[in-house]
């Protein structure tokens, strides 16, 4: 079977913080729902330290048929857990919700949704990221520029998964193993809401791409750009886990409060 060459895009989308209208404190919970609509890297201080959040809950919200697998979500917290201080634990909170019944979506239909149905927000002592996945594409995806993408970052504490386009992409010959696929992009984007790269952990040294900001520029690093090439992955195909962070990215989420 011939593979065709496909631009496989983790997506990242800085968004300012919230609008007017967003800015709620729900009153049935006092609640700050604000807190957790600010700018992608924003909280990656609160999220890699135990300052001001001893705890983390991880909102993992999906479209029945469209979940992750246990093995994705295990490799997540373990991923987190190496990276973070949170002595009072990091939990799992999952659920399936009605389909939007969209072919594709753009950030604004996925804020929404979030906005809908997510339930979990930042508390005294508990910090919450919400992940979602969409039974759906993302309307970046272009055929004519053979481009899909595969996830987003787009709030401080808010990424989406495009759990459609990552089972059309996995677990068939030339294609990598589902789970390894999962994993590679949820860590990806949760290295984005951590502030990298430079994007709210600051560089102790300089490892930017400059041709692929927001991406370090090390090769076999969780947050370079190559990973999200056709050629990334198919040289998934082989691996037995997911790329994992370089030292220098690792240096800025340590000098900004994480292990």
């Amino acid at each position: 079977m011939k593979y065709k060459q496909i631009l496989l895009m983790i997506g990242l989308i800085i968004l300012s913080a919230c609008s007017k209208g967003d800015d709620l404190i729900s009153v049935e919970n006092s609640i700050n729902q604000a807190a957790n609509r600010k700018a992608t890297g924003s909280s990656a201080n609160d999220l890699l330290s135990d300052v001001r959040f001893t705890k983390m809950i991880i909102e993992v919200v999906y479209v029945e048929g469209f979940e992750p697998s246990q093995t994705s979500l295990n490799n997540l917290k373990s991923f987190i857990e190496q990276r973070v201080f949170k002595p009072g634990g990091i939990s799992i909170d999952e659920r399936a919700i009605p389909s939007p019944n969209k072919s594709k979506y753009s950030i604004k239909d996925i804020s929404e949704i979030e906005k809908k149905h997510r339930k979990h927000y930042n508390t005294e002592d508990r910090i919450a990221v919400w992940a979602y996945f969409s039974d759906g594409k993302s309307d970046k995806d272009s055929e004519a520029a053979e481009t899909v993408v595969l996830g987003t970052a787009y709030w401080n504490t808010s990424f989406v998964i495009y759990q459609e386009t990552i089972t059309n992409f996995s677990n068939s010959p030339l294609k990598p193993n589902r789970s390894l696929l999962e994993t590679t992009v949820m860590t990806h984007e949760f290295g984005h809401i951590f502030g990298l790269t430079n994007l709210g952990s600051s560089m102790q040294i300089d490892h930017e791409d400059d041709a692929h900001p927001k991406h370090c520029d090390e090769e076999n690093c969780l947050m370079y750009w190559k990973s999200e090439s056709g050629a990334g992955i198919l040289n998934m195909v082989n691996m037995s886990a997911a790329p994992k962070l370089d030292a220098n990215c690792i240096a800025d989420l340590r000098a900004n409060g994480g292990k």
